[in-house]
């Protein structure tokens, strides 16, 4: 691992920033608006719940006007219990497959294209081109409106290379790009200088939306639940960590 790396690594391990400091700083005041994206759009997830949690209140909006949504899974998450032994890789990648496919059936979404691209957990900057090729056929298939995907800058290698990766086929296709971020909210502190607030625009969830989006997030259980692998005990997704994706909400950066 890299000196970069690691220091991002260890950002995320380190206790990260209450959502109550985000909540008294932060808001759409701050940001300006903008609607849901045009439809057809491909939304571009790491792992399995990240499009949930970075963007799933404007999928639940999407999928009330019966928009046309296409989302790619780079990975399947097998590898989000390094240290665990109670469940094999494989059985783990059904499992985040399945609670996905029940996530966006929540949200309104229960036929939704889901392409799964297979690329090994932990190792998407490996295969950073073939995933940009893969995404770039998917969107002139499609004929995609509109891109959304990891942020860059998200501190999380696949998060960052899928993003990359993102942005590569759109500027080879010419669809616009929208990145979501997900772990910035537990590393990153109101006003830091690591974010490009100056690209950010909010979108705002009416209640409903919200409502969905956690019964959604809900759906991640081998992320918001402890293991009972005495290996790992410990939740992916604590309480503390879900809280900054519940909001009224939700961020990208354009």
């Amino acid at each position: 691992m890299s000196d970069t790396d690691r220091k991002a690594a260890d950002s995320i391990d380190a206790a990260g920033t209450p959502e109550g400091q985000w909540a008294s700083w932060y808001g759409p005041r701050h940001l300006p608006p903008v609607p849901p994206p045009d439809e057809p759009v491909v939304v571009v997830a790491a792992h399995p719940d990240d499009e949930v949690l970075g963007f799933g209140g404007s999928l639940a909006l999407l999928a009330s006007g019966g928009a046309e949504v296409h989302i790619v899974s780079v990975t399947d998450g097998e590898g989000s219990h390094p240290r665990g032994t109670a469940v094999t890789a494989d059985r783990l990648a059904r499992m985040r497959h399945r609670e996905l496919l029940d996530a966006l059936a929540k949200l309104g979404l229960p036929d939704v294209r889901v392409e799964r691209l297979g690329i090994p957990d932990t190792q998407v900057d490996r295969h950073q081109r073939a995933v940009a090729r893969a995404i770039a056929g998917l969107l002139r298939e499609v004929g995609a409106a509109r891109c959304v995907a990891p942020w860059v800058g998200d501190l999380h290698g696949d998060h960052q290379a899928a993003g990359r990766a993102a942005r590569d086929a759109c500027r080879a296709t010419g669809v616009p790009l929208w990145m979501y971020p997900v772990w910035m909210w537990h590393w990153a502190r109101p006003e830091d200088p690591r974010v490009p607030w100056g690209l950010a625009a909010h979108l705002p969830l009416p209640p409903e939306a919200s409502a969905l989006k956690s019964l959604a997030i809900a759906q991640f259980v081998s992320q918001i639940r402890p293991s009972g692998d005495g290996a790992e005990n410990t939740a992916i997704l604590p309480p503390e960590e879900v809280a900054h994706h519940i909001r009224s909400f939700e961020v990208v950066f354009r």
